[in-house]
């Protein structure tokens, strides 16, 4: 079994994946080829790759590192994608000048200005990584973890034939969190949760059986556990179900936080990843320095590595998919009549049941009308940036934002494209040509 690594010094990922991957495979002898546009970030993953494996008795020769993907795919059997095109300046661009017009983001990679420049950056390399595992591997399962994730799976399921997912880890991380809320063993928690990424549901939440939701009810009154989850528990009094993803991140998809001062004193009172304005500043800013700082010394030995699994799906996945106990993931896919109130055309997340050589999504059916009409807010917006992507139309791009949640509530029409252009013109270099 060979499984690569596109954008390995993404180490949030390919760390724990790797740890994952070892663990879950004891023993066994698997080929890892690690790609990275960056030689530091490379030597860094690369070093901490080789104290993995020799930490757990495994052959060094089996890790292949590399700067051209090329080289590395032929043979693939797995590929994961985790990248980010542009550094800390262009993302800078992303917060700064829409945060001018009075649109506030705090991470801004999935979905309003932010999150449909990322796209514009990012899709045309996603799509070339894509049609190069097309050439060199083309039965290869390709597991993405790169944002925008509903755009960029959306964009290669409209252009190429690859079993390609998109993998993220909000709904786990969910799970455990309202579980200790709860003071419920995660283990012992039950969900069914569906919707699209960064927006779906807890359709379902059950202990032993028993729905969790009366007490969940109550326990979100307290103010200690407001004040950690502000957005998302707000929408869960008036909604009446639990979406994924961080309250900060959360706010950002809908018109209902970020619109006022008041608000966002009111709603994001925690800062960082409960809504600071412009926080993936500082996550990809000053954070990164201390970031290499560990980095190092997890490469030199001097820190431990973690001796648990992570949430992580993919190498879970790999496992079932090899002939191990079956398991059931929420992965982005293709919706095709899956969520039946959401466009058959866009991406939902939702339960996969994945067994030896198959993932299977569910069929969920109708989402209750409330979230179903959130979701297709956002999921239109995403239709058209994947229509401006595809059929190189600025004006797809143009009204990708004027219907995108957050920013149709906070500026007029005129106000929305002055923004979109000072962002193509400040972001020209990032760009492909037809952007420019």
């Amino acid at each position: 079994m060979k499984v690569t690594f596109i954008g390995a010094g993404s180490l949030v990922f390919t760390q724990r994946l790797l740890l994952d991957l070892v663990s879950l495979f004891p023993g066994e002898e698997i080929e890892v080829a690690l790609v990275d546009i960056d030689p530091k970030r490379l030597g860094y993953i690369d070093r901490i790759t080789r104290r993995i494996f020799r930490e757990r008795n495994l052959r060094e020769e089996l890790i292949f590192s590399t700067l051209e993907r090329r080289e590395a795919l032929a043979g693939s059997d797995y590929v994961f994608i985790s990248i980010l095109v542009g550094g800390i300046e262009i993302i800078r661009k992303d917060i700064e000048i829409p945060l001018k017009y009075g649109v506030d983001q705090c991470i801004g990679d999935t979905i309003g200005p932010g999150g449909i420049f990322r796209a514009l950056r990012t899709a045309p390399v996603i799509l070339d990584i894509c049609r190069d595992i097309g050439e060199l591997c083309p039965e290869a399962l390709v597991f993405n973890y790169t944002n925008p994730m509903s755009i960029l799976c959306w964009v290669v399921k409209e252009t190429l034939p690859l079993k390609f997912y998109g993998l993220c880890h909000s709904v786990q991380i969910t799970a455990k969190q309202l579980a200790s809320f709860l003071g419920v063993p995660f283990e012992e928690v039950e969900y069914w949760v569906a919707g699209i990424n960064h927006q779906a549901w807890f359709l379902e939440l059950r202990h032993r059986g028993e729905d969790l939701y009366p007490l969940l009810r109550e326990r979100v009154d307290d103010p200690q556990v407001w004040v950690k989850d502000t957005t998302r528990i707000e929408m869960f009094k008036h909604l009446g179900y639990y979406v994924t993803e961080s309250s900060g991140h959360n706010s950002e998809y809908n018109p209902w936080f970020r619109k006022r001062k008041d608000l966002l004193e009111r709603f994001t009172p925690g800062g960082s990843w409960n809504g600071e304005t412009g926080f993936i500043l500082k996550l990809y800013g000053t954070d990164r320095e201390k970031y290499e700082e560990e980095l190092e010394a997890i490469a030199n030995g001097e820190k431990p590595l973690p001796s648990s699994e992570s949430e992580e799906y993919g190498i879970k996945i790999i496992r079932a998919l090899q002939g191990g106990e079956s398991f059931r993931a929420n992965i982005n896919v293709p919706n095709r009549g899956l969520i039946t109130n959401l466009p058959p055309n866009c991406v939902a997340e939702v339960p996969c049941f994945v067994e030896k050589g198959q993932i299977r999504p569910a069929f969920i059916g109708d989402l209750p009308l409330q979230l179903a009409a959130l979701n297709r807010m956002v999921v239109q917006s995403q239709e058209m940036a994947v229509r401006g992507i595809l059929g190189k139309e600025k004006d797809s791009i143009y009204y990708a934002l004027v219907y995108d949640p957050l920013t149709s509530a906070v500026l007029s029409l005129d106000e929305i494209k002055k923004m979109a252009d000072e962002m193509f013109e400040a972001e020209r270099d990032f760009l492909p040509q037809e952007w420019r």
